[in-house]
This record gives C-alpha cells, structure tokens and sequence, in this order.
C-alpha cells in the first residue's frame, strides 16, 4: 500500500507539471489580439489547464496523506477532465480543419474566403449576431494602423508575410484593382464590380475593410493558426496524462486488492 502510494504521489506530480504547458498555451492564446475580441474563446484552456493542477494537487495530496477516499475522487475528477480535454481537441480539431486561405499573384501574403472555413466557425463568431461587437473590438486595436508604421513602399508591403486578419481587415482584396498608397490607404479601383467586399472598403481608418467578408475569413485565418498551434502541445499533454491516469488506476486497484488480501489473512488468522 504504501508503495503504491508513492507511484500514485508521483504520477500526481507528472499530472501537475502536465497543466503548466496548457495553461501557457490557453495564455498564449489568451494573448492574442484576435482572441481579446473574442471573449468566450479566451480562457477555456486556461480553466482546462488549472483545473488539471488542482485535482493533481488534490490526488498527490490523498496518496500522501494515505487517504483512499481522495484519491478515488481524484480518479473520477481526473477522468472528466480528460474527456474534456479530448472532446476539445477534437472539436478545435474539426472546426479548424478548412482552409479558406488562397495564394495571390505578386503577393507574398495570402487572401482568404469566407466560405472556405468551417460553417461551426461562421455561424458562432461572423453572424450578424456576434460580429458588431467582434468589429468594434478590432477597431480599437493597432492591429491595421501598426502596418504604417511596418511598410512604407508598395514593395515591401507586396513582400509581407501578413497575417490573416491584417490581410483581411486592413486593405482592400487584390481583385478589387485598388492601387496602393499605404497599406491601410487605397485608391482608384478598376475592377470595383468583382466582389462585394469592394464596394465596402473605406479608407477612415474606423471603417477600412472591417465590414468585408475578407475581414471575417481573415479573423477565422487567425484563429485556424493559433488554435492549430496550440493543438500540438495540448495532444501531447493529453496523451501523458491518459498514460499518467492508466497507470495510477492500476496502482489504486492494485492497492485495494493488496488491503482486501491484507485483511483476509488477519480475519483467517
């Protein structure tokens, strides 16, 4: 038993460093200019990661202080998180997997369609429900007005590798025919009637292309990136704390068929 007891302290410290790499990754996300206009996306990695902390604490805890009733509710409480968490991999997963991004001649950066991401995506962050607050948001932002200060000539804007939503949001789509003289400000387009998103561009830099179509492909681009990359680390993590999980099950059945046989040899005694 207190062999066991030690496996399962010190799988409940493995369990424990696993949160700190999703609570940095629901920061990082967290952190993102695109995710600071999106409230209900920020934290649930966060909340995920630190609650996988506290229920280690509590399981290494219960095998320290010997207390089986802990450690089997530490057991539950663990096996939901990590339902949890894989049901959150799989829907980042799905959701992310469409990429509405397409190459631009003479561009290094790439434009992006609406329709080319996820219906879950559209439907629950680029709705007219949703979108007026979302718009507001990155109005106030710096993300458009900092590429004034980044590019100066045509030439060195046509060469960035802009993100998503500052390819989206902060000019107007290539189609358009506008021609360049800075990168939020644009002028004369031949082709005005190739997309709708051309006759929404404003050059006030409260408007420019944040009611575009573009716009909203731009913010899931963002999205689609950041998540994808966050996705990494959270599989791995996941995958050690099953391992984590399967072993100190084991060493808590183990424990239990040890005290049953334990008290079997004293009653036959």
């Amino acid at each position: 038993m207190a062999v066991s007891n030690n496996l399962t302290a010190i799988l409940n410290f493995i369990a424990f460093m696993c949160s700190i790499p999703i609570i940095t990754a629901g920061i990082w996300l967290a952190s993102k200019p695109d995710n600071e206009c999106i409230h209900w996306l920020r934290w649930p990695v966060v909340i995920m990661g630190i609650s996988v902390l506290l229920v280690s604490l509590l399981g290494f805890v219960g095998a320290y202080l010997k207390k089986e009733g802990l450690l089997g509710v530490y057991l539950v409480l663990m096996a939901i998180l990590i339902v949890l968490l894989l049901v959150l991999l799989i829907l980042a997963f799905v959701v992310t997997r469409p990429n509405g991004a397409y190459s631009v001649p003479g561009r290094a950066y790439h434009e992006y369609r609406l329709e080319g991401f996820s219906p879950w995506l559209r439907n629950h962050i680029t709705s007219s429900d949703y979108w007026g607050k979302i718009r507001a948001c990155l109005t106030d932002s710096s993300i458009c007005p900092k590429l004034s200060q980044k590019y100066v000539t045509p030439t060195d804007f046509f060469a960035a590798h802009l993100s998503p939503i500052e390819s989206g949001c902060c000019k107007p789509p290539t189609i358009c025919g506008f021609q360049y003289t800075s990168p939020i400000s644009w002028i004369g387009p031949s082709n005005q009637a190739a997309d709708a998103d051309c006759f929404i561009w404003n050059n006030d830099p409260s408007q420019l292309c944040y009611n575009c179509n573009s716009c909203k492909a731009g913010l899931l681009g963002n999205l689609r990136h950041e998540w994808r990359k966050a996705n990494i680390i959270l599989i791995v993590t996941v995958v050690v704390l099953i391992w984590v999980y399967l072993i100190a099950c084991s060493a808590y059945r183990n424990a239990q068929t040890e005290e049953l046989f334990r008290r079997y040899k004293q009653g036959w005694a």
